[in-house]
């Protein structure tokens, strides 16, 4: 029973509090004390920043702003970072109050965009902004979900460029995950926004434990709370694992003993043991879309079953109702009926190269409890609502895209944050796989350690600067770039660099003391040795830029039936031309067939000498290089041409120019006549200036830092404005001309190079099919780097890419003229896709289509590049005014919706 005072305390809350008050009345749950402060926040009228674990239940602040917008009859505006939690916040939020009050704005869907209450992705906020929309007028609240987005290298502007242009008289309400330095992140949003509140929150409201599996064993990773705080594993997990690394080292010399491979619970094991403790359901991370799929089906092939009869009539029910707008034909292709065998028994994978219809499935299906087991990639750890009893890690490595990379305490705590389900469990689980090169005081530093910066990703972008420009003027705009939360970073960082520079000198002072010669100046020595050996490498480097040249010139030069011996790389050895692979995209990249028969491209940066056929061989006229009997007989020719023994083992090497050069002579001659060079102490004394040339570099580095990053964002900015000037897209005296005004419209990353591909012309007279093509090269890029240019249909589209990439050329020069680096290299690789499905081919024939031999392109990854692709049409219709382009741009976007384009995901 409560107290006087405190039912005092609560009625005085109530009186002060009446929107919230309504609010927890039609709720069927207690509020936790950091949402109760933060919703007292929204209704005080002030800005609030809310920071909580995953599952903690802060989008409960963002729904009472929706509440009392609607309850004061204002607009709302609940912003996302990505479609798909839009699309699920939509239906929340419609599920409350109706179709009436709640509106979508995607770049997929528009439905009843004038509502009170409109959820949205950042973007379309941002550019309402920028365009000055009417529907602003009485927008009083705005929720961004899942703020922390503004990290996301990509997209994370867009949050930035929102948050400094929202009029002042709108409450922002900031949703983030939990991150290190809310307090930061907070005094920036104070000095931009006014008065903000910030709420974090540590707490879990399900309790979440840390465990290993190891073998078939599972192992607490904490004995307690305490030996949790302090990092320290059970002594159980250690003794167990110590012993196992025993056995394998005894295997690895021969000895008795088990291998690796051995003691590492496979993943049917994985599940199996997940069931029998009771910890289904459970997302499974693997940081590979083939490892997902791959998995799912070791599971089927084992025979596993976690659904009962009533289940699976279930699952049937719900998969037939959602894809029943799939065409019949496309089915096999998609991989429909192993998908659902799948999850007909309970298990899935949910990757980026799903179709999203079968993503959406998978997601029901596991909130529903109907999926036990998800094997997934960290994408599903971006927002969706899909928390599950039990989270598994198989890795602590993923590949980044560049390198494999070990993973932060930040994204530890993101992924792990899907276990436990609030209101259902009572406790989540956490569990990681041991295997040899997973140390478990690694695992418990990961898991005790709550560091999660929030870093800025902000830049300046050309269809930034030119609505900035348009909107507010020159000198405004630099302003507001002062204020954005990275110059905020900046700025306070180069405080402790700054104290970094006075150290460093009191160091150089003492060093030089050190270094000290009584025979001569030994700083004008050392010099000297400095110059010798920067000499030597750059000698070097020439001569390596040379025979680059040279071994270019020679690649280009090869007929086809040449007989050449490739280098280096991974195809070395004997091979015959097929293509010499010359044309107007840069260095020539043949096309060869190897000894092993292999087929393909390579780089001319195989080659690190200039090439000379070996011998010479007839191609036969209808070679086809996919054919595996072509390729046989082809390679079988080459016993019939002679080839010394000298030219199979390789090129003459150049010689390196180092030894005669009259610099490096005089360089040496002058190292040997300076009085220190006869100092018996000369080498202790070029330690220490060797010490203290690494202190001075370092201390210049600092330097540089601090006058850099004081300003940076501003004086990048002038050179975008100085660039964008010089092309004609602002005027001399800072105002927005007629090509400016078309680049304002454009919002895709190539932004500068898709206007200027505009106003040349380069698309007019394309037909539909052929503008999407010619368009997708601004808009795809390619999952992993790729050695090989793709081909393109000859005429207007080959013409229009071609163009393209000249115009790319001249951006990039512009460019590095000014040290910027915004626009990337077009991408080719899905411009026969998109040919083929404009133009109404079959769906298996277009995923079969992308560049490269025998590959295939995923179906979801073919839907998300195809919806990217109707984006930018859609944008080059309004861009391009009333000419034949936007005609052909709207009939390009009518004739890629169709198939598994045409399912809307709220249809």
């Amino acid at each position: 029973m409560t107290s006087p005072a405190e039912r005092y305390g609560d009625f005085r809350r109530r009186a002060a509090y009446p929107a919230l008050n309504d609010f927890l009345g039609g709720l069927d749950f207690e509020l936790d004390d950091f949402q109760i402060e933060a919703c007292e926040a929204v209704e005080r009228g002030t800005g609030v920043l809310v920071c909580a674990p995953t599952g903690a239940g802060k989008t409960v602040v963002g729904e009472f702003a929706v509440f009392q917008a609607l309850r004061e009859g204002r607009k709302c505006f609940y912003t996302t970072p990505i479609k798909a939690l839009s699309n699920q916040k939509y239906n929340d939020l419609v599920a409350v109050h109706g179709v009436d009050k709640v509106g979508l704005l995607t770049g997929d869907n528009a439905i009843n965009g004038d509502a009170p209450v409109v959820v949205m992705t950042t973007e379309v906020l941002r550019n309402m902004l920028y365009a000055q929309s009417q529907t602003l007028d009485t927008l009083s609240y705005v929720v961004m979900d899942e703020v922390h987005y503004l990290a996301d290298r990509f997209r994370g502007a867009v949050w930035e460029e929102v948050i400094i242009h929202l009029p002042p008289s709108v409450s922002l309400i900031s949703l983030s995950a939990t991150v290190s330095n809310a307090e930061e992140f907070a005094d920036w949003l104070v000095t931009v926004r006014g008065e903000t509140k910030i709420v974090v929150s540590e707490h879990r409201p399900v309790p979440l434990w840390q465990h290993m599996l190891v073998g078939k064993r599972m192992f607490d990773l904490f004995h307690d709370q305490e030996a949790a705080s302090k990092h320290e594993v059970h002594p159980e997990l250690l003794r167990r694992t110590r012993d196992l690394l025993r056995q394998i080292g005894w295997d690895e010399r021969g000895r008795r003993g088990r291998s690796g491979r051995d003691l590492i619970a496979g993943r049917v094991d994985v599940i199996e043991r997940l069931d029998r403790e009771g910890l289904l359901p459970a997302i499974v991370f693997i940081f590979s879309r083939a490892g997902c799929d791959a998995a799912v089906q070791q599971c089927l092939r084992s025979g596993l079953r976690l659904t009962d009869p009533d289940d699976r009539r279930e699952i049937r029910r719900i998969v037939e109702s959602r894809t029943a707008q799939l065409p019949h034909e496309d089915l096999n292709v998609l991989g429909y009926y192993e998908w659902l065998e799948g999850l007909e028994r309970g298990l899935a994978a949910h990757h980026a190269g799903m179709l999203p219809v079968f993503k959406e499935v998978v997601e029901e299906l596991f909130v529903r409890g109907l999926v036990k087991a998800v094997f997934a990639t960290e994408t599903l750890a971006l927002g969706i609502n899909m928390p599950a009893r039990s989270v598994v890690l198989e890795k602590l490595v993923k590949f980044n895209g560049e390198a494999h990379v070990d993973l932060t305490p930040g994204e530890y705590t993101q992924l792990t944050g899907r276990a436990g389900r609030r209101g259902i469990d009572v406790e989540g689980h956490a569990v990681v796989l041991w295997s040899p090169e997973t140390d478990p005081r690694h695992v418990a530093g990961l898991a005790s350690t709550r560091t999660y910066p929030l870093k800025s990703s902000f830049r300046p972008s050309y269809n930034m600067a030119v609505n900035l420009v348009a909107s507010v003027g020159p000198e405004r705009a630099r302003e507001l770039l002062a204020s954005s939360f990275a110059q905020f970073q900046a700025d306070r960082s180069v405080v402790g660099a700054s104290r970094q520079v006075v150290r460093n000198e009191e160091g150089l002072a003492a060093m030089d003391a050190d270094m000290e010669c009584h025979l001569g100046d030994f700083h004008e020595y050392f010099a000297l040795r400095v110059a010798i050996a920067d000499r030597e490498r750059g000698l070097a480097r020439e001569s390596a830029s040379t025979r680059r040249a040279n071994a270019a010139a020679s690649v280009a030069r090869l007929k086809a039936g040449d007989i050449i011996k490739v280098p280096t790389g991974r195809r070395a050895g004997l091979a015959i031309v097929i293509d010499p692979g010359v044309g107007a995209f840069g260095d020539p990249k043949p096309l060869i067939v190897t000894e092993d028969r292999w087929a393909g491209r390579i780089p001319a940066t195989d080659f690190t000498s200039p090439v000379e056929p070996l011998g010479h061989i007839r191609v036969p006229k209808h070679f086809n290089p996919r054919s595996p009997q072509d390729r046989r007989d082809l390679v079988s020719s080459l016993r019939n041409v002679e080839i010394s023994p000298s030219a199979r083992r390789g090129a003459r090497r150049a010689r390196s120019g180092a030894a005669d050069d009259r610099q490096l002579d005089e360089l040496r001659r002058a190292m040997r006549r300076h009085p220190c060079h006869e100092c018996p102490e000369r080498e202790d004394h070029a330690r220490w200036a060797e010490r203290r040339e690494r202190l001075h570099k370092e201390t210049q580095t600092l330097r540089d830092k601090v006058e850099n990053r004081t300003g940076s964002l501003t004086r990048t900015f002038d050179r975008v404005c100085g660039l964008l000037t010089d092309r004609g897209y602002l005027s001399p005296d800072g105002q927005v001309t007629k090509a400016g005004r078309t680049l304002s419209r454009i919002w895709a990353e190539t932004d500068l190079l898709v206007a200027e591909c505009l106003r040349r012309g380069v698309w007019d007279g394309l037909s539909p099919s052929e503008l999407a093509a010619a368009a997708s090269i601004l808009v795809y890029e390619a999952r992993r780097d790729t050695d090989d240019r793709a081909s393109v249909p000859r005429g207007p589209v080959g013409d229009a890419v071609e163009e393209t990439l000249r115009l790319w050329g001249e951006v990039e020069s512009d460019e590095a003229a000014r040290g910027l680096q915004l626009t990337r290299e077009p991408d080719l690789g899905f411009v026969w896709p998109v040919y083929r499905w404009a133009r109404g081919e079959a769906l298996p024939k277009v995923l079969s289509s992308v560049h490269g031999l025998d590959t295939e392109m995923p179906a979801g990854d073919f839907v998300r590049w195809c919806r990217q692709v109707i984006d930018l049409l859609g944008q080059l219709a309004e861009a391009s005014g009333d000419t034949p382009l936007r005609d052909t741009a709207r009939q390009a976007m009518d004739d890629m919706r169709r198939g598994v384009l045409a399912y809307s995901s709220l249809a």
